[in-house]
């Protein structure tokens, strides 16, 4: 092998550490050819565990490795949120068991087709764009927590070896699990975890309503957080805050909340733990 092919190995190498995935695409964008890449899978140095994408040989396939290969590597504007996100945060007693290992992910981008083909435990499911009309900032390894944070996000590890990963605050994470509530059941899992949000951040929570476009999820949000009389609601600036007109029967026969007009279940505190 020539010395600038083998610096074009070694930096590559480099680049993957032990978890990361590379794609077809990204070796094409940098330079490395079909051949080359070819010649690298024969030798034994990358392995393909799914058509188009490469790790390299004796690495780890792991779900965190590859939301960090797509965030900081393929520059695809994907975040962590919803129940996923809360979990990761320490709140998994509050959710459902087995339904937080579904990997909610949130973003303008779409998720490359390799993504489902992995052989992983775990699965991925793609959010679309989410509910708020903020600009998605580029996930590098440069993006700072500042400008994360006025988006609703940041960065999470979930251990010291492990690698920062962009998923949403518990308040976009809340609004976001908000969003998804279709029925009673999981109108009591939601209360049940605003029961324990006693920490939320008025502030932050005033600029996500603010540019949050779904109303169910805001009043929802809203009418579970005064059930519950977090002190930080009443910090919370509401001024510029939609929250539409009329009733909103999220539970069919439920009990009518009289600030925020939307239907709740009417046995609410026998749900509770």
């Amino acid at each position: 092998m020539s010395d600038q092919n083998a610096g074009k190995l070694n930096r590559l190498l480099a680049e993957l550490g032990d978890t990361r995935l590379i794609s077809s695409r990204w070796l094409r964008a940098h330079s490395y050819s079909n051949s080359l890449v070819a010649r690298y899978v024969g030798s034994g140095w990358l392995v393909s565990p799914a058509r188009g994408v490469y790790m390299r040989k004796g690495g780890r396939l792991q779900w965190e490795g590859v939301v960090r290969s797509l965030q900081t590597g393929e520059g695809v504007a994907l975040h962590i949120g919803g129940r996923f996100a809360l979990a990761l945060q320490g709140h998994e007693h509050y959710l459902r068991l087995g339904d937080a290992g579904a990997i909610a992910l949130y973003g303008p981008d779409r998720p490359p087709g390799w993504v489902g083909k992995l052989p992983l435990k775990e699965r991925f499911e793609f959010k679309g764009k989410g509910l708020f009309d903020l600009t998605v900032p580029q996930f590098t390894a440069e993006v700072s927590e500042k400008t994360l944070s006025e988006q609703g996000l940041t960065w999470h590890r979930a251990s010291s070896s492990a690698d920062a990963l962009v998923c949403s605050t518990p308040e976009r994470a809340v609004l976001e699990l908000c969003d998804a509530v279709s029925g009673a059941v999981l109108v009591y899992e939601v209360d049940a975890l605003m029961q324990a949000m006693t920490t939320l951040r008025p502030q932050r929570v005033g600029l996500l309503l603010r540019h949050c476009r779904s109303i169910k999820a805001k009043r929802l949000f809203l009418a579970l957080a005064e059930r519950h009389r977090h002190a930080w609601l009443a910090h919370v600036p509401l001024d510029g805050v939609d929250l539409g007109r009329g009733k909103r029967a999220l539970v069919p026969g439920g009990r009518l909340h009289p600030t925020y007009l939307i239907t709740l279940p009417g046995d609410l505190d026998e749900h509770l733990a």
